[in-house]
């Protein structure tokens, strides 16, 4: 069956998507990450990347045209493959739409006198009644899904159309989504801790008392909640079947009367913890994921162990005497985060399909030092040798702009831009907000701007523009004392610099061996767009610009 691709919501306050360019023809085969077009929000220009293996086989949104969210702009499937049924199927669905918009009065009347029934009807009919779905939105350009860290509302609280409903975890950041709609807490499809697809249904507002089972028999979200309440169902069926062969089932029954989350459950099953055990820190005593997570269990058996062994002692007397030490083997496990799985998959994909090289240079630092004092005696910012590296970097591309390059498959991209990606680490990974032109910013722009991206990506606050069109990217780990390392290039920039640390060591300078500054950077290259004399050049014309930093001023 041919798959149809619909326009994504790509922010949280988008409406509507202008497909801004198509990377794909009909006839063309697709892959699953291949970038189907780019789409203009109301934020910022984003790859729309298809889920899906197979070929186009119809495109029915022009380059420059609007498009409403969740309307049809692609179909994919087998070459050949007759794709009018799944067109037919997706505009049958749109259908009830039409029928509801031209309802007559007297069906609006009744639906007046009984405003608390909704019987069942679909999201469309029940949308004229002022319900609104709210779904998982799509917060960055390679977001799949992502983890709800905290509700702000429960079913039954009032909601304004400003309200923030929930905190959700994508791969880059924790951002707010916001519910746009006025009236009461429906439902909730998915818990504090889970995970949501992009356009899964994760909540449901309207006037109080309707009937949302019909839209929540249709969507994806209930069912998860579906398997995750069959799943107790399972668990006591076991737990009886148990009880005809084994005496001891009180703790398996002691789990059903204790108040305890899906999620808590599920981790306690896994670890082998006794529910019954464990004190709840939620309202009324209820049992969480942090409680599970912080549970430590009595070590009776270590003392068991730790007796047993002075009486083995004593039956082998003439024996030497071996200490003994009784261990406890420990360990934690920690879910992936969404940031963690698109760093896992975005680098291997680098590493994996761009054939990297590496070329490491010796900077004399002496020169910068003096120059940086001197700038920081009257600039209004402090300056670091980062910033100053920055500058240098962006400078340096101006004059190789194969270096500021990128593959495109069929075609190189040569950017006449400078935009520096400066890798940041963080709590749950790395992110690279951008500087943009930076080879026309002053040191004190930079600095100030750095300095703010790295407050913003603490509290994780970036938000997509801030980290998207780096055509180069700059890695420091020299404030952590590394003297030299590689790097692995942040796709689809053609090469990354490696910035190691400042030592002081002996140098040889007019036939003397005195002391000196040095700093080692090691530049990496996807050789299909750079080659190792591309790159040894740029490197030159880097060390003239760091020995020399007037030049950088010039």
């Amino acid at each position: 069956m041919a798959d149809v691709i619909k326009m994504p919501k790509m922010s949280d306050t988008m409406t509507e998507g202008v497909l801004a360019k198509w990377h794909k023809k009909v006839g063309d085969k697709v892959k699953s990450g291949d970038v189907l077009a780019e789409v203009e929000t109301d934020k910022a220009t984003m790859d729309m990347e298809s889920y899906w293996d197979g070929t186009l086989l119809y495109v029915g949104v022009e380059e420059g045209s609007a498009v409403p969210v969740d309307a049809i702009m692609a179909v994919i499937g087998k070459e050949g493959e007759d794709y009018k049924a799944a067109l037919e199927a997706e505009k049958g669905a749109e259908a009830p739409k039409a029928e509801s918009a031209e309802a007559p009065k007297a069906e609006d009347k009744k639906e007046e006198a009984a405003p608390a029934q909704g019987g069942g009807l679909s999201e469309e009919e029940l949308a004229a009644k002022g319900v609104t779905v709210i779904r998982m939105p799509l917060l960055s350009d390679t977001m799949t899904e992502g983890v709800i860290a905290e509700w702000h509302k429960k079913v039954g609280d009032k909601v304004k159309d400003d309200d923030v409903l929930a905190d959700v975890e994508t791969d880059k950041a924790t951002m707010e989504v916001m519910g746009y709609a006025t009236g009461t807490l429906l439902h909730i499809g998915v818990e504090k801790g889970q995970a949501a697809k992009v356009n899964g249904i994760i909540a449901i507002v309207g006037p109080e008392g309707t009937d949302v089972s019909g839209i929540l028999a249709g969507g994806s979200a209930p069912a998860a909640k579906a398997e995750s309440a069959e799943a107790p169902k399972e668990e006591k069926q076991a737990t009886t079947a148990d009880a005809g062969t084994t005496a001891p089932v009180a703790e398996s029954s002691s789990d059903s009367r204790v108040k305890a989350s899906p999620l808590a459950k599920k981790i306690a099953k896994d670890k082998g913890i006794d529910l019954a055990q464990v004190a709840g820190s939620a309202e009324g005593g209820r049992i969480i994921k942090k409680d599970i997570e912080n549970f430590k269990p009595a070590a009776a058996p270590a003392k068991t162990e730790s007796a047993s062994a002075p009486a083995a002692e004593k039956a082998a007397a003439p024996a030497p005497v071996i200490p003994t030490y009784v261990g406890e083997v420990k360990f934690t496990e920690a879910p992936v985060s969404q940031m963690r799985k698109v760093i896992a998959k975005r680098l291997a994909e680098s590493l994996f399909t761009a054939p990297h090289f590496y070329l490491t240079i010796s900077i004399d630092m002496d020169n910068a030092m003096a120059a940086r004092t001197a700038i920081n005696a009257v600039a209004p910012v402090k300056v670091s040798f980062n910033d100053i590296v920055i500058k240098a970097v962006a400078v340096a591309l101006k004059k190789h702009p194969a270096v500021n390059s990128s593959w495109g498959g069929d075609k190189i991209r040569f950017n006449e831009h400078t935009n520096i990606g400066v890798a940041m680490a963080v709590e749950d990974g790395l992110l690279v907000p951008v500087v943009r032109f930076a080879d026309g910013k002053s040191l004190s722009h930079i600095s100030a701007e750095v300095k703010d991206f790295g407050g913003k990506a603490k509290a994780k606050k970036l938000q997509p523009a801030d980290w998207e069109g780096s055509t180069f990217t700059v890695s420091n780990l020299g404030m952590f004392g590394i003297d030299e390392f590689t790097s692995i290039i942040n796709s689809p920039d053609g090469a990354i610099l490696s910035v190691g640390a400042i030592q002081q060591i002996p140098v040889v300078k007019n036939g003397a061996v005195v002391p000196g500054n040095v700093m080692k950077l090691t530049l990496g290259c996807d050789h299909r767009v750079v080659d190792g004399a591309t790159g040894a050049q740029f490197l030159q014309t880097l060390k003239g610009l760091l020995e020399e930093p007037i030049r950088l001023l010039a």
